[in-house]
């Protein structure tokens, strides 16, 4: 996944969600603000990386009723709670349910802003390594296949190449993409090469 990492700000008071997104465009992170849990769920796309900075206590759907919309819907993000009214009962039952941190309003600009960092930096490391274990997992065949394929060399020029049936190729080829969930030839290409400058700075 290349797509760039959004601070998602969940908060219904006004002056609170402007300042933050104020904060986040100070700090160079992008961000997506949301006046309420409805809002946030309707747009967000699963899999898009990022954190969740939400509000515990907004009408309609609170804070934690989000964060357990989130969980039935298997939809896996880093949650940092910003509240003005937490207690130890509600911070204990979120951070058993998975939540990174429960902050306390008001709370200083750069504390906020080392945990957000501290969540998308670990957030970007999985990222990378799963990258690494997409790669690991294609065959010897199925990487000959995809570095000729990257290269711009069509099927039946690969088929040749190796020695295989075109067939064959289509076979490894659709593998390939699968495996490593590329959607075309430009993302593929992207792929390989994040990969191998992760695994170059693994080594």
């Amino acid at each position: 996944m290349s797509e760039e990492a959004l601070v998602f700000i969940v908060d219904d008071d006004d002056a609170v969600r402007d300042s933050l997104g104020q904060l986040m465009q100070a700090a160079g992170l992008p961000c997506q603000l949301f006046e309420s849990a409805e809002d946030f769920l309707e747009a967000y796309r699963p899999g898009q990386p990022g954190c969740l900075v939400l509000d515990l206590n907004m009408p309609d759907m609170s804070g934690d009723e989000l964060q357990n919309e989130l969980i039935r819907l298997n939809i896996q993000i880093p949650i940092i709670f910003l509240t003005a009214f937490g207690d130890i009962p509600t911070t204990v039952r979120v951070i058993k349910a998975g939540a990174i941190d429960f902050l306390t309003k008001p709370i200083p600009s750069k504390v906020l802003l080392t945990r957000i960092e501290a969540v998308l930096q670990q957030q970007s490391l999985v990222l990378e390594q799963n990258k690494c274990n997409c790669i690991i997992t294609l065959t010897a065949r199925e990487l000959e296949v995809m570095y000729l394929v990257i290269t711009g060399q069509s099927n039946k020029q690969i088929a040749r190449h190796l020695g295989i049936s075109h067939r064959t190729v289509e076979v490894h080829r659709a593998r390939v993409m699968e495996k490593t969930g590329a959607s075309n030839l430009v993302d593929l290409v992207r792929i390989c090469s994040e990969y191998e400058i992760s695994c170059n700075s693994v080594n």
